[in-house]
């Protein structure tokens, strides 16, 4: 009888090579898997303070308009300029306390008096007899923790006319 067979020792570990690969290949992916994942917690982070960033500001614009809603009304108490109107300054303790960073960047917050446009009536345009109109202009920065000192802040600027 005549053995035909490969000799055993051509075979030899070809089955260790398969696992060693196979274990290599997936230890990559669940390297790539550990990177997105710490990726994507970083990014859940930053949206969070995005959209308390952005509800500030909405908040802010909010009392604006249930005020007195004149220039003179919105500059005495929301303006940033000086040292700041007396709901500027609560507001900015409050965007202080939710935005890590923000103390060391305090918000700005903008306003300008802007005319009102001219009316056309069958075609004779006419000046405004309405007083003039308010562009607020918000400006909020923050650094998220951890983040490099050498990086820059992540900012919000939001513009919003009150009339």
């Amino acid at each position: 009888m005549l053995n035909r067979s490969r000799p055993r020792h051509a075979q030899s570990g070809v089955m260790l090579l398969e696992v060693l690969i196979a274990l290599l290949i997936f230890a990559l992916g669940v390297l790539g898997l550990v990177g997105l994942q710490a990726n994507a917690i970083k990014q859940s982070g930053q949206a969070k303070y995005r959209a308390d960033a952005t509800l500030l500001a909405n908040e802010l614009i909010g009392q604006m308009w249930l005020s007195g809603r004149t220039f003179a009304i919105l500059q005495a108490g929301f303006s940033s300029a000086g040292t700041g109107g007396a709901q500027y300054n609560a507001w900015k303790a409050r965007v202080a306390a939710a935005l890590p960073g923000a103390d060391s960047q305090p918000p700005t917050v903008a306003l300008q008096a802007i005319p009102r446009l001219p009316t056309l009536v069958a075609g004779v345009e006419t000046p405004s007899t309405l007083p003039p109109g308010t562009r607020v202009t918000i400006t909020m920065r923050w650094k998220a923790p951890g983040e490099p000192t050498g990086d820059p802040h992540h900012s919000l600027v939001l513009v919003n006319e009150i009339n």
